[in-house]
């Protein structure tokens, strides 16, 4: 007896796209395409970016945070970078962009918390840094616009624990594996030359997280690893709509060597913990509790701390 094989069904175009072969082709893209949508502008930009193109070619961030590359195709926006999206190495800047300056303000402050060795508490939601980075400028164009950013890039290849007996912090290893870049632009850039020589900028809003999957454009960190905050001021040309323009000539970096930090999920030094509290005006409420027990002062530190400090 001879059997024949029955003829392929012929789905329509509606089954035919609901169908396993079509959704696992399909499914992985989708997805990509549905978390590129949830995130913010700024970071499809970051994600976008190509670690191994030069700055200059990362052209523009247009006027609603869309990455606007100088190459005739996009990187792969799966491809996350991981490298600093300005570079590490000092570049020369134009003579106009070398007259300007930038001072970290409350340095004394600063300074207190790096004698100790300054941590910031990381979470998955985000936290807020205290004390918080606010610079103020000098030497800018009156007449020019201005972009403000901050980022912050590993100080080493090494993680980090602390030593309770000896009250310090001692390598423990090599770094995790990088985690993905970000930038913060200031949010209320575009400034103006005379807005920078009148007012101070600060980055109270700026949010830590461990959460590699965040899409709130919080800056994301690696526990128990030493890291430096740097601000970057980038001249806006006047001829072009976009937001951004990354050409190595027209930025300046600023690094202030007393913000270096250690991200933690717990505070370790004890030190720490009293500095925040007595340095925090929003910590008056538990610096007059004198009543407390132990056990109460040490719970409120962690409520207070948690939820108070770090916004």
């Amino acid at each position: 007896m001879e059997f024949t094989a029955s003829p392929k069904p012929q789905l329509s175009s509606r089954a035919n796209a609901f169908s396993i072969a079509a959704l696992m082709s399909s499914g992985g893209s989708k997805e990509k395409e549905g978390t590129e949508n949830t995130i913010k502008p700024l970071e499809q930009f970051v994600e976008k970016s190509s670690c191994a193109q030069p700055l200059g070619e990362l052209t523009s961030l247009d006027a609603h945070g869309e990455f606007g590359g100088g190459g005739s195709s996009s990187p792969s926006s799966s491809s996350l970078c991981t490298e600093p999206l300005i570079p590490t190495t000092p570049i020369i800047p134009s003579e106009e962009m070398a007259k300007i300056a930038c001072s970290l303000e409350t340095k004394e402050l600063w300074d207190k918390f790096h004698e100790l060795g300054t941590e910031m508490i990381i979470t998955k939601s985000g936290r807020r840094m205290f004390p918080t980075i606010r610079v103020s400028f000098s030497g800018v164009d009156p007449e020019a616009k201005y972009i403000v950013l901050m980022d912050i890039v590993p100080v080493d290849n090494k993680r980090y624990r602390y030593a309770y007996h000896r009250s310090s912090w001692l390598v423990a290893g090599k770094a995790d594996p990088p985690l993905p870049a970000r930038l913060y632009v200031h949010p209320d850039s575009p400034f103006t030359g005379e807005q920078l020589l009148k007012q101070m900028v600060s980055f109270e809003k700026v949010k830590l997280t461990n959460n590699e999957l965040d899409q709130h454009g919080h800056i994301i960190l690696n526990s128990m690893h030493k890291y430096q905050p740097r601000v970057h001021i980038i001249k806006k040309k006047d001829h072009t709509a976009s937001l951004l323009n990354l050409k190595s000539e027209e930025f300046r970096t600023f690094i202030f060597p007393e913000t270096v930090f250690t991200a933690v999920t717990a505070y370790q030094n004890q030190l720490i913990t009293k500095l925040k509290i007595d340095s925090n005006p929003f910590a008056k409420g538990f610096r007059d509790s004198s009543r407390l027990t132990d056990i109460e002062r040490s719970r409120g530190e962690h409520d207070l701390l948690g939820d108070k400090l770090m916004g």
